[in-house]
């Protein structure tokens, strides 16, 4: 007998197996297949997708026919039957196409970029407010004689009264850029909705070996900007030379971390191999806030790899449940060790937030 699963508001019960299920190869569709056993593996979207609560949430009368499909392989993964051992995307990866026609076709596809598109449009279905048409960059509000906090919340209320759905709830988070001009010393931020974190990795050889603080330190260091690449200035009314700097202003509850292995130029895509050790446990991103948060701690649960070059690469998954850790390659299952977890394959790490004083449905 599996994990029993029941409605807040019914009583509806949904008998759990272990999960533990593969997922076809339908064409080239590790990248699909290895961040969907990711978001399988979180408990709040997988409870969130099983009971099927958007349907009581979301705004729009049309029916959410990808959250629907998405759901479908999710019950296929978890829901405790005698079905097959191994679930056929088909149907999901067809009506997503469908929405996304850039991933049309069979050739190899980025993983972070389809959990990027995905989270996107389940958001757009589910959504509980009315669409709204955006026309043109808006205007950025003035908050001169607020808090940095209360600036913060005006535009996260804001970005609620447009976006507002359970995505929002488990995946979300703000990032503040702060930017300080040279000339007159002037402060202004800025704030941005984000639901993943894209961090670079120091440069180092491959032999040398980063963390992942090393990387978040990179990302939230301070940049200097030149008159050419800086914005202007509210206080001058000009370009400034000035120094910006990126720090996260509200924490979700899932942090989808991404690490930037692949680099562009003009001629070539290069990936980088350097390993990043991160831990398991308690991940603690309060530096990286403002200055009273206090201990951020989150628990690592899913991992999306990638293997072999730009042009010849693999995606696979590790996952926690409550056996411990276990390997997805497409339909092949495995159980691995937590040992086995750090290697330089490390494309996108899931995170669950552990110390929230926000209630989350487990």
């Amino acid at each position: 007998m599996g994990l029993l699963l029941v409605a807040d508001t019914e009583k509806e019960h949904l008998s759990l197996g272990s999960g533990r299920v593969g997922l076809r190869n339908i064409g080239n569709t590790c990248f699909l297949n290895a961040v969907v056993q990711c978001l399988s593996h979180t408990r709040s979207l997988r409870d969130y997708c099983l009971l099927m609560s958007y349907r009581d949430e979301k705004f729009s009368k049309e029916e959410a026919k990808l959250m629907a499909a998405f759901s479908q392989v999710l019950s296929g993964l978890w829901v405790e039957n005698e079905g097959d051992a191994v679930v056929n995307p088909q149907r999901f990866y067809s009506i997503f196409k469908e929405a996304v026609p850039h991933f049309c076709g069979y050739s190899q596809q980025d993983a972070q970029e389809f959990l990027r598109f995905l989270l996107d449009k389940l958001h757009t279905e589910i959504n509980r407010r009315p669409y709204v048409r955006r026309t043109g960059k808006e205007p950025q509000q003035k908050f001169a004689r607020f808090r940095i906090s209360e600036e913060a919340a005006a535009m996260w209320k804001k970005h609620l009264e447009r976006d507002d759905s359970g995505i929002v709830d488990m995946f979300s988070g703000q990032l503040r850029s702060s930017l300080h001009c040279s000339v007159c010393s002037h402060y202004s931020n800025t704030f941005d909705v984000f639901c993943d974190l894209s961090l670079p990795i120091p440069k180092r050889s491959s032999a040398g070996g980063v963390t992942l603080r090393d990387c978040l330190d990179l990302f939230s260091q301070e940049e200097k900007l030149d008159k050419e690449n800086s914005p202007m200035c509210e206080r001058c009314n000009r370009h400034t030379e000035c120094t910006k700097r990126l720090s996260i202003q509200r924490f979700p509850q899932v942090i989808v971390i991404h690490l930037n292995r692949f680099t562009t130029s003009r001629w070539s895509i290069s990936k980088s191999t350097v390993h990043v050790s991160f831990p398991l446990t308690d991940l603690d991103l309060g530096r990286y806030g403002p200055v009273d948060s206090g201990p951020v701690l989150y628990d690592l649960y899913a991992i999306c790899n990638h293997t072999g070059t730009v042009n010849m690469g693999h995606y696979t998954a590790c996952c926690s449940d409550k056996n411990g850790w276990c390997f997805y390659n497409d339909s092949s299952v495995s159980a691995v060790s937590e040992h086995q977890l750090q290697t330089n394959q490390a494309y996108v790490l899931f995170y669950q937030r552990s110390n929230s004083t926000t209630a989350v449905r487990k």
